[in-house]
Parts: C-alpha cells; structure tokens; sequence
C-alpha cells in the first residue's frame, strides 16, 4: 500500500494565506503519515523571495518526503528562479522500489497566468512514460495547471495552451493518476485508464462559494485506487474508489 497526499495553491503571502489553516493542515497530514506529499504549485503568491523563504520553512513541518512543481503564481517576477534555489528542481522524476514512478512537470510561463509544457519538456515526458509502460510501472504525473476544464470554475481561460497533445500523451501511455492544482476547487475526470485528480486550496483564502481549504489523500493498494478529500478541520469522505484492474 502506498499512502499520498496532495496539497495545492498555498499562495504563502502577508495577506493571501490563512496561516492558522496551515499549520492545522501540517498537523493533519503529519498524523496521516504518507508515503509522500506531492504539492502541485502556487506555492507563493507573488514568486517573491521572502515568499519562498516563508513557505520554505513551513514545508519544513511536513514530516513525510515532499515534492513540489511550480505554479503560475511562483513564477511571477522571476519566482522561477527562486523556485530552483529554495525549493528545488522545476521538473522531476521520481522512482521507488522499481514499480512507482512519479513525474513532475513545470506548466509555468514566466508572469502569465496560462500554462505551457511546451516540446522540449513534452518530448522528454514521452521518454519518461515510455520507460514506464516498458516497467509496467504504476505513474502518477503532477503539473499545477489542469488539463481538462474544471466544472463551477467560472469561464475557462487558464487551462494549458497545449492541453490536448499533453492529454494525449498522457491517455496513450496509460498514465495511472494525473494530479493538478490551479482552480482551487476538487474534481475527479476518468478518460480511458487515466484518472485526473484535480486538489482545492489547502489554505488560501481564494476560495469560490463554499468551497474549504482541503487537500486529497489516495490509498494506492495492488487492487484499487481510493481517493479521499479531506477538509482542513472538517469532513474527510472518499470521493472515488476505482479497481486497479480497470485503470
């Protein structure tokens, strides 16, 4: 059994983040104890370097190994740079115990709200994927914009510009889970063997409607795929239970 939570959208700040809501977050997921923690971008809300010093230290707290890509909000005046020096890499692989890869993507553009992964970035992900499908490897793929519209979003305008040769990629290789950020609101799509698992705000205070700050947990086993959405201090219910052999 792998245990994964995916936080999103902190947007670390003086004034777009509610604090007291992160750090009972941390609590929570620390007494989870997962495997790993995969934050898919909006670190910080500015790309400032006192943002990504703030934030740094609060990531800290987490006690489970934490991966992170940027978001459009970190690569803001030239937060991506800062994002390399206090965070790490901007696109990653990560392999465990031979059967477990996770693939980090950056679908940033320097000071534009839109995402991009571009081809260098998309052909080195095909190569990845292609190794994965060669290991009959179980894959998850992070990238902080979504890339199927989210629904009760309002007009769409920020999905990646090249969202359908991605998806392609993405679906033809089988990828087992694709985990987003970006609109601050939770969703499941299924399209083929691909779940795409989109994560709401863990605590900004951006939030639409009633919408709470959460982050999702997934309880991979060798037969099914739980998904759960835990509201920061509130409900924690399953949102999506799906038998490997169907993925």
């Amino acid at each position: 059994m792998t245990l994964i939570a995916h936080i999103s959208d902190l947007h670390i700040s003086k004034s777009e983040f509610d604090e007291g809501i992160l750090m009972d977050a941390i609590t929570e997921i620390n007494n989870l104890g997962p495997d790993m923690i995969i934050l898919t971008g909006d670190i910080t809300n500015n790309g400032y370097l006192v943002e990504f010093e703030q934030a740094k230290k609060y990531l800290e707290m987490f006690e489970a190994p934490l991966f992170a890509i940027p978001g459009n909000h970190d690569s803001r005046n030239i937060g991506y740079q800062t994002f390399e020096e206090i965070i790490g890499e901007r696109s990653w692989k990560l392999t465990m115990d031979e059967e477990f890869t996770v693939i980090g993507l950056d679908s940033s553009s320097p000071d534009e709200s839109r995402g991009h992964i571009g081809n260098p970035q998309h052909m080195w992900l095909e190569h990845q994927l292609d190794e994965c499908v060669i290991n009959e490897n179980f894959t998850i793929v992070a990238l902080h914009h979504h890339v199927v519209p989210i629904p009760q979003t309002g007009r769409e305008r920020n999905v990646l510009s090249d969202a359908g040769d991605i998806l392609k990629t993405l679906t033809t290789h089988e990828v087992d889970l694709v985990l987003s950020g970006h609109k601050h609101v939770s969703n499941i799509w299924k399209i083929n063997d691909t779940l795409i698992v989109n994560a709401g705000s863990l605590c900004s205070t951006k939030l639409r409607g009633r919408n709470k700050n959460s982050y999702n947990v997934y309880n991979i086993t060798d037969t099914e795929i739980e998904i759960f959405l835990n509201e920061v201090n509130g409900e924690k219910f399953l949102f999506g239970k799906y038998p490997r052999n169907e993925l």
